[in-house]
């Protein structure tokens, strides 16, 4: 089943809800970065989590999510849009723990308990929205939670949970974001409270294969939900050889002429997919206004 999310109102408008399926997109994420399974569950729940939030953006706004912790993964970056499109990194994908107690992959360890979250939200205007939060618990949820209720202002729930098959690839991903409209009564408040406290991991949802729907349903209760639309969502980086000759090109014909005297060629690296882009003296000659 392809990746998507569900975008839903709860409680006849006194909640907002979102759920996602992000199995390939994470898979994507993992392969194209390398990364270990305790690595793949921190990024995989960036990742996770961003893209709900790219969905709650409009038009061409997109945002860019850093997880700076005192872990050995070191920063996590995601960036993702209101498309649906998400892609995102960690400086050491190489991280891998035991089992903590609880028999989950140890992303607190891998990320750490101290250091910031922060969120960029490129909203099209002149100035950039900008939320940052320390770490509460590494846990990434947790620390989303926490952004959602100190930053913006908005109560929430936060859920998202990755699975690794025993050669590393994703066995399962997803998860959920509840936020409390203005004006929720505490009635209702208390019953997602309670919801929460009782049903399953969101690890074991997408390990049974529950539809994002059916997670709604399960955070909520049936009934209790009205679905409003579904997006498809990827794994999708920006980066292109055009963009490297622009930003080559960007540089001056001397520092170019420097490129192919000394170095006889350029190589660039996308962080984000991993992608190679070389350029022989050839090509960086035609980057040259005058060549020499």
């Amino acid at each position: 089943m392809a990746d998507y999310l569900v975008r839903a109102m709860g409680f006849n408008g006194q909640v907002r809800a979102y759920a996602i399926s992000s199995t390939e997109t994470v898979e994507e994420a993992r392969r194209r970065q390398d990364t270990w399974a305790t690595a793949s569950a921190a990024l995989g729940r960036t990742l996770t989590i961003s893209v709900m939030m790219g969905a709650m953006l409009k038009g061409e706004d997109k945002l860019t999510v850093k997880i700076e912790g005192d872990g050995p993964i070191g920063a996590i970056i995601a960036d993702a849009n209101s498309k649906g499109q998400v892609r995102g990194y960690l400086k050491n994908p190489h991280v891998d723990f035991d089992l903590n107690k609880k028999g989950k992959l140890d992303v607190a360890k891998a990320v750490g308990t101290s250091g910031t979250l922060s969120i960029v939200k490129d909203l099209g205007m002149r100035d950039h929205f900008t939320g940052q939060v320390p770490i509460v618990s590494g846990e990434v949820s947790e620390d989303f939670t926490y952004y959602f209720a100190n930053s913006e202002q908005v109560p929430s729930a936060v859920g998202a949970g990755v699975l690794v098959n025993t050669d590393h690839t994703i066995l399962a991903a997803g998860g959920f974001i509840v936020q409390m409209m203005p004006g929720a009564d505490e009635d209702t408040t208390a019953e997602i409270e309670k919801r929460l406290s009782e049903i399953e991991p969101i690890s074991k949802m997408v390990q049974d294969g529950k539809t994002p729907e059916q997670i709604l349903e399960a955070v909520l209760g049936e009934g209790n939900v009205q679905f409003l639309d579904t997006m498809p969502v990827e794994f999708k980086c920006h980066c292109s050889r055009e963009r490297v000759e622009m930003a080559i090109s960007s540089l001056g014909d001397d520092e170019i002429q420097r490129m192919i005297e000394e170095d006889h060629g350029a190589e660039a690296k996308c962080h984000f997919c991993n992608e190679d882009y070389h350029f022989d003296i050839k090509a960086l000659k035609q980057l040259q206004s005058s060549p020499s």
